[in-house]
């Protein structure tokens, strides 16, 4: 199963920060992604776009996980020669992720 069938994601950035929000669609559906989505398990990802520390904070009242990337986006908006300067593609890479169901 992929990430985007029981979740969706939103980005921001700050900087060189890219900051993604992984919310689940139903509440019950937390537990899986607080097991599954582990910031090694992001920072592989990610690899080759992320350079820096990957921290993940928990909002299990919300459903959701919030992901801070350091040195994600070619060092900032206006430093950046990237397409997506601000790294709001991030957030549909994220949802790519294959998830083990167990």
């Amino acid at each position: 199963m992929l990430l985007r069938d029981i979740a969706h994601s939103r980005a921001g950035d700050k900087g060189d920060i890219s900051n993604i929000s992984v919310i689940a669609y139903r509440l019950e559906d937390y537990a899986l992604l607080a097991r599954e989505l582990t910031t090694e398990r992001v920072r592989a990802h990610f690899a080759g776009v992320v350079h820096g520390d990957v921290v993940r904070y928990e909002l299990p009242h919300l459903g959701a996980l919030n992901f801070v990337m350091r040195s994600a986006l070619g060092g900032g908006v206006t430093r950046s020669l990237a397409l997506d300067a601000h790294g709001k593609s991030l957030s549909g890479a994220m949802l790519d992720l294959h998830l083990d169901q167990k």
